[in-house]
């Protein structure tokens, strides 16, 4: 065993074998040198376990392909980009929404600029980095002042911590939700300061509900829209119109928590799968007609922006949150600001939004368009798996996307699946999807009846040659994998 040991090459000679080649001369040593001794260490195990037995295992030249492949692999260890083919529009894991190519400029051009985040051009004198995004936000919700902070978690904690601390916050026991990570709106009130007073029942509250359990230590009335379920059968609940003349009746104000949030009206559409959206989320600008005193929701979800929390209302509330010293904790930067507020200005002009931002162009996304992807995708595929002679089949099928976010729980899209089969017994359809994992450019899809699906509504078709070539890499993986096994 030490006679083995010895045959391992030094750390420096690895490296200086590696720094021979373009890709790895642009990698920091030090992360070089990690890799490395990393590698090493797997060697000096399989040599300990009876693994590796011939010196000639050890040599550089022999060690070296192996080497490259390992870094390749390490490297790719942080935030990396992957290939979305599961048909899920605002997939969290994966980032939730794209951000349009407006967006992307607007975000480089902050990044690579001095910018007037806090300074007033008209002046010279310092100014807010609100005024960036209100504006745009007033206009379009239609409401007298915004706030927009890091998320909707954010914005929910920083209006109870203002106007509940201590005091009570009425809210219908169907509406007590919990959102991504175990979140809790419970959790989350407690957490604030605020008492939560639960009124109604889970399937059934009434506006004389909230209106019998106002006393003189109600802070609030509020209403948190269930993004990610559905309620349905004997089901009863006040509405937002209604609770806001209540809330309006006895000088209390009223909140509503939208969750995802939606600015884009889709029953502008005809088509009856898209017409249908706005009933499961409804538009902010309808919920500030229906005279809400402050509406919260999200901006990477649905909205199809950056990572936010949006807060849109009454002057007078706005203007106290501002003053809260938790706005500061909570506000966005620069690049943030940069990206929401090019997507919001997309919204001036629905049609424009339907056509540029990302979420919004994927859910739109017509069945016809959708059936040419998914053959144009399939056809790039068959070529690929035929080039790497991979024992799998590729065929179109029909079935449905998701939009995700929390958001439409009950609504399913239409779409052209490609699905990949295999078609000998010792290639799986797991070990594929593993294999995809580890691809150089990972490519995530969905197992159904022992088939890889992947969904062309959330592969934009740049992105079809990568799929193709990490593909051919899983194939070579899965395939090496198999006759480990054996």
């Amino acid at each position: 065993m030490n006679r083995l040991f010895r045959r391992l090459p030094a750390v420096d000679v690895l490296l200086a074998a590696l720094s021979e080649t373009e890709t790895f001369r642009n990698i920091p040593r030090t992360l070089l040198r990690d890799a490395i001794n990393a590698f090493l260490d797997g060697k000096r195990n399989a040599v300990r376990n009876g693994t590796i037995r011939d010196e000639k295992e050890l040599a550089l030249a022999a060690l070296l392909p192996e080497l490259r492949d390992f870094v390749r692999t390490a490297r790719y260890a942080s935030l990396r980009q992957v290939i979305n083919g599961t048909g899920i529009v605002a997939h969290t894991n994966l980032g939730r929404s794209l951000l349009s190519q407006k967006a992307l400029d607007a975000v480089l051009m902050a990044g690579k600029y001095y910018t007037n985040l806090e300074l007033d051009l008209r002046t010279g004198l310092r100014g807010s980095r609100h005024s960036h995004v209100e504006p745009l936000l007033c206009r379009i919700v239609k409401t007298e002042a915004a706030l927009a902070v890091n998320n909707n978690a954010a914005a929910v904690f920083l209006v109870l911590d203002t106007f509940c601390r201590g005091k009570e916050v009425i809210l219908s026991r169907g509406e007590l939700v919990e959102i991504g990570g175990s979140f809790r709106i419970p959790d989350i009130m407690t957490k604030s300061g605020a008492l939560l007073r639960e009124v109604g029942t889970t399937n059934r509250t009434r506006i004389g509900d909230y209106a019998q359990a106002i006393t003189e230590n109600t802070a609030a009335l509020m209403k948190v829209h269930p993004s990610n379920y559905r309620i349905t059968g004997f089901h009863e609940e006040a509405s937002v119109r209604d609770v806001a003349l209540l809330g309006k009746q006895r000088g209390i104000p009223v909140f509503v928590d939208l969750g995802s949030g939606n600015l884009y009206d889709f029953a502008s559409h005809a088509a009856a799968e898209f017409a249908c959206l706005s009933q499961d989320e409804p538009m902010a600008q309808r919920i500030a007609a229906d005279g809400a005193d402050l509406i919260l929701f999200s901006g990477d979800k649905i909205l199809g922006g950056p990572q936010a929390g949006i807060i849109a209302g009454r002057k007078k509330y706005i203007e106290v949150l501002k003053k809260n010293p938790l706005a500061r904790v909570l506000r966005l930067d620069k690049l943030t600001l940069a990206a929401l507020e090019a997507t919001l200005e997309l919204y001036l002009e629905p049609g424009m939004a339907a056509r540029h931002v990302p979420t919004l162009n994927m859910i739109l996304l017509p069945e016809p368009l959708l059936r040419q992807k998914a053959e144009k995708l399939a056809d790039i595929l068959e070529a690929a798996l035929k080039n790497a002679g991979a024992p799998v089949t590729a065929r179109i099928r029909p079935g449905c996307s998701r939009i995700g976010g929390g958001a439409f729980p009950e609504r399913d899209l239409p779409t052209s699946l490609v699905c990949l089969e295999p078609t000998a017994s010792s290639f799986t359809v797991e070990s594929l999807r593993a294999a995809l994992l580890h691809a150089d450019t990972p490519v995530l899809g969905r197992i159904e009846d022992n088939g890889f699906l992947l969904d062309p509504r959330t592969i934009a078709e740049e992105e079809f040659p990568l799929v193709a070539k990490s593909l051919q890499q899983a194939a070579a993986i899965a395939h090496d994998s198999e006759l480990s096994e054996k």
